[in-house]
């Protein structure tokens, strides 16, 4: 049950790695996938291939409101919806502004899914290309957003300030019975140094200038959250998500922020996979203090010890600080990197190098010792 590692190898792809390599060795073993994804692009793939289901496609607004082709995952009354794909960094690469873009589309994905009667959402955020506290999003699914002039408009990233009222009552309305998750694992506030616009907004092609003005601009509308909905949202860890859609999904959806891997292991059903397990493969690009903070290894590790299941991560890198992992249930960590090489290089190998380690592993636990 592996992350992926970022920009070499995808989560699916290392589940047919360590697969192939399990079956080598042992042919008769029972061998079950899950790939994982923290929300960001990738997740609907993961997803429909840990636990099946439905891919639906849906054509939406872009990030300028250009038509883009989306899809999400639903089984049964559950969609999994990506952000990215509605708004995602990919779709405006080489015009990134997020000044400009909106989460419009995402709240069609939303909106699509429960008129088709999803009762439970579960919204992936990561790898977004916007700053409008996911207001686009709200806009789609009926909140009313209004000027000093009594005027309904659609706020970006650099018109949240001219918000000066909010009407969520239609949106309430049709949210009426459904359950909004987010997976969300960051813990950055809405604003200030440590918020969406500082942290997350250079990625996406802001400048300093536009960073000083698009955290200003967070800042007014959490004021106008807290003045019309009676909510102070901006200090949720996880606000900033996404361009601090984490903070628009707990105010205009009253959704819960929750760690993406401890979403995924209860939409699998972890527990009940675990039974009968002799041993869990995770891993991912890096494991190191900050994994400690609800990633994937660190999450798959706790729950499997629990049930005396041991956990071996497979990583690229391991930090100095890895050790501490092994206080939170994984029981060995192993890196794929087997030369001394600059990343550039080494990422270029990374398919060859995961599945020679696997190799020595699996050839190791063959011996009678």
């Amino acid at each position: 049950m592996p992350d992926s590692f970022k920009g070499n190898i995808s989560s699916i792809e290392i589940c047919e790695i360590v697969k192939s390599k399990v079956l080598e060795f042992f042919p008769y073993c029972e061998v079950v996938a899950i790939p994982v994804a923290d929300g960001g692009e990738g997740t609907v793939d993961s997803v429909l291939a840990a636990v099946g289901g439905k891919r639906v496609s849906v054509i939406v607004n872009g990030p300028y409101r250009e038509q883009v082709s989306s899809d999400y995952a639903r089984m049964g009354n559950t969609a999994v919806i990506e952000m990215a794909q509605a708004a995602g960094l990919p779709l405006v690469e080489g015009r990134e502004n997020p000044a400009e873009t909106t989460t419009y589309g995402v709240g069609e994905l939303i909106k699509h899914a429960v008129l088709d009667g999803c009762k439970e959402i579960i919204i992936g955020l990561g790898g977004s290309c916007t700053n409008d506290a996911g207001a686009g999003m709200a806009a789609a699914l009926g909140v009313e957003f209004l000027d000093n002039k009594s005027a309904e408009f659609l706020p970006t990233g650099s018109t949240l300030k001219q918000v000066a009222h909010i009407d969520i009552s239609k949106t309430k309305d049709l949210l009426n019975g459904c359950k909004v998750i987010a997976m969300c694992d960051i813990d950055n506030p809405m604003f200030g140094e440590h918020g969406a616009a500082y942290v997350y907004a250079p990625q996406k092609g802001a400048d300093q200038n536009m960073v000083k003005m698009l955290d200003c601009q967070l800042r007014a509308f959490s004021e106008q959250i807290k003045k019309d909905l009676n909510t102070d949202v901006s200090n949720l860890p996880g606000a900033g998500a996404a361009g601090a859609m984490g903070a628009g999904i707990a105010a205009f959806l009253n959704g819960q922020l929750k760690s993406g891997i401890q979403t995924i292991l209860d939409l699998v059903e972890f527990e009940n996979l675990l039974k009968g397990a002799d041993i869990v493969f995770t891993g991912e690009g890096k494991i190191d203090g900050q994994s400690l903070r609800g990633k994937t290894v660190i999450g798959v590790a706790e729950r499997a010890s629990k049930q005396g299941v041991p956990v071996v991560a497979i990583v690229g890198d391991i930090g100095d600080d890895a050790a501490t992992a092994y206080d939170r249930g994984v029981s060995a960590i192993f890196s794929t990197n087997r030369q001394a090489i600059p990343y550039e290089k080494a990422r270029l190998r990374s398919k060859q190098d995961l599945a020679s380690t696997v190799d020595d592993l699996m050839r190791f636990m063959t011996l009678d010792i």
